[in-house]
C-alpha cells in the first residue's frame, strides 16, 4: 500500500488523464495502492485539468456532484464534491456525441446556471442569484475510467468527479422560479427517469451557493462567464450507442443530443 505521504500526484494524475484520453477503464487508484487523501484527490484532479489546459483545453466551469441526501449517505459523505468543466467536454444542443469517446457513459439531467458577474466563497442564497445571468436545462455525461464504475470518494473526485460532457438547452431568465421544476428525460422519446429539480439539495439555488463555497475553499474564484452544473436532479441512466436523449424541463425548456 502506498502511503499518502509518498504520492506523486503528477504520475497519479497521468494514469487518469491517459484513461479519459484513451477511453480506457483503469483498476480504482485504491486498488493500486494510492491510498489517497481527499485534498490529494483534489490535487490529482487540478493536475489531470491541468494537462487537459495545456493541450489547448479551456476551463468553462464547474460541475457539482453529490447534491441529494440519498447520494451522500450512499457515499458516506457529509458535502458536495465538484469537477472543472471545461470547452471540449461541450456537446452542441441537439448535436452529436460518439460512442467511442466514453468508456461506460451514463446520463443525468440537471440545471446550469450562466454567471453574470464572479462568485467565491460562502454567499447567501440571495447573493449567489444575484451572481447570475441566466438559467437552463442542462444534460452530463458522467463517466468513470475506473473499471465496473465502482470507486471510492477519493478515486471519483481525483477522476473528475466522473464529469465527461454536457449540454445546455436555451438559457432562460434568471428570474424564473425553479425551485420545483418537473423534469422529464427521454430515451428515443421514452420517459426512462421523472423528477423534480427540487431533487437538487431541495432547491438548485442552494448548490450554486455551495459551488461558491468550495470555491472559495480552494482558493479560486468562478468568474463571469462560467457555467455552474446544479447536480443530478433524478438517478442517472447508461446511455447506449445510437441513443437520442433529450430533457423537458417545465418553464425552462429542452436540451437534447444523439450518441452516433
Amino acid at each position: 500500500m502506498t502511503n499518502t505521504t509518498n504520492i506523486n500526484i503528477k504520475d497519479v494524475a497521468q494514469l487518469v488523464d491517459d484513461a479519459a484520453v484513451n477511453a480506457e477503464a483503469i483498476s480504482q487508484l485504491s486498488a493500486q495502492g494510492y491510498q489517497l487523501t481527499l485534498a490529494q484527490a483534489y490535487q490529482v484532479q487540478a493536475q489531470s485539468v491541468s494537462n487537459r489546459l495545456v493541450r489547448g483545453e479551456q476551463q468553462v466551469g464547474i460541475k457539482m456532484g453529490f447534491t441529494s441526501r440519498a447520494k451522500m449517505i450512499q457515499m458516506d459523505v457529509d458535502d458536495m464534491i465538484w469537477g472543472p468543466l471545461t470547452d471540449a467536454m461541450f456537446i452542441e444542443e441537439g448535436g452529436e456525441t460518439p460512442w467511442d469517446k466514453y468508456v461506460h457513459p451514463r446520463v443525468e439531467p440537471e440545471i446550469a446556471f450562466l454567471l453574470k458577474k464572479p462568485l467565491s466563497g460562502n454567499v447567501t442564497l440571495a447573493e449567489a442569484m444575484a451572481s447570475v445571468e441566466a438559467v437552463a436545462p442542462a444534460l452530463e455525461i458522467i463517466d468513470s475510467r475506473y473499471a465496473n464504475f465502482k470507486f471510492s470518494l477519493e478515486d471519483v473526485v481525483a477522476d473528475n468527479c466522473s464529469s465527461s460532457g454536457f449540454t445546455i438547452g436555451a438559457w432562460q431568465s434568471a428570474q424564473t422560479d425553479i425551485a420545483n421544476l418537473g423534469m422529464v428525460m427521454e430515451f428515443d422519446g421514452e420517459a426512462i427517469e421523472i423528477g423534480s429539480s427540487a431533487g437538487i439539495l431541495g432547491n438548485p439555488w442552494r448548490s450554486l451557493a455551495a459551488a461558491a463555497r468550495v470555491a472559495g475553499e480552494a482558493g479560486k474564484v468562478l468568474p463571469a462567464g462560467s457555467i455552474v452544473l446544479a447536480g443530478a436532479s433524478t438517478a442517472a441512466q447508461a446511455l447506449k450507442p445510437g441513443v437520442h436523449v433529450r430533457l423537458n424541463c417545465e418553464k425552462l425548456g429542452i436540451a437534447e443530443f444523439t450518441v452516433k
